[in-house]
């Protein structure tokens, strides 16, 4: 069986918004992971603090690994729907793919604010009190640095493979 070469050439759009999704997932899941990871903080816990979004934050600790796979695949979840966002918010606006850097980081700051401001506090969590500042000033420069501009990006690149295909 003949295999396809991929390359930045025969990859469409959606791939690109896939992949910018899975980076920023992955840059952002390892970030939480390291900060909390150096106060003691396990990763099961990191992951099963998101799992609790959906299950209430007792269910979710004692819900064990089961709890932190479900968190995982709600992270990259929500990931993924965040570069899909850009993207399709880029199509009739098309300067979210002319500037990436300085738009993405703008929509990494708005994404902080949605998910800490309005996400959490509607979800099974419910309201938190105000986080400490070091986490609240390197959650900030992370959603900006490894959320919002990797989605930017990748709707930039998705917006290139669109244009080839046309």
């Amino acid at each position: 069986m003949a295999s396809i070469p991929l390359s930045r050439n025969t990859l469409r759009p959606w791939h690109w918004v896939v992949a910018g999704g899975l980076t920023a997932g992955a840059l952002d899941i390892l970030y939480a992971i390291g900060f909390w990871g150096i106060q003691g903080v396990a990763p099961s816990r990191i992951l099963q603090s998101i799992a609790a979004g959906v299950q209430g934050k007792e269910a979710a600790v004692a819900g064990g690994m089961p709890s932190a796979l479900l968190g995982l695949l709600l992270h990259f979840m929500m990931a993924l729907m965040m570069a899909g966002a850009y993207y399709l918010a880029s199509r009739p606006l098309p300067i979210l793919v002319r500037r990436p850097l300085l738009l993405g980081a703008l929509y990494g700051l708005l994404l902080y604010v949605v998910m800490n401001y309005i996400v959490v506090p509607l979800s099974a969590i419910g309201a938190n009190p105000p986080p400490s500042g070091l986490w609240m000033a390197c959650s900030i420069v992370a959603h900006v640095v490894l959320v919002g501009i990797p989605c930017a990006y990748a709707a930039k690149f998705a917006d290139k493979a669109a244009t080839q295909i046309r």
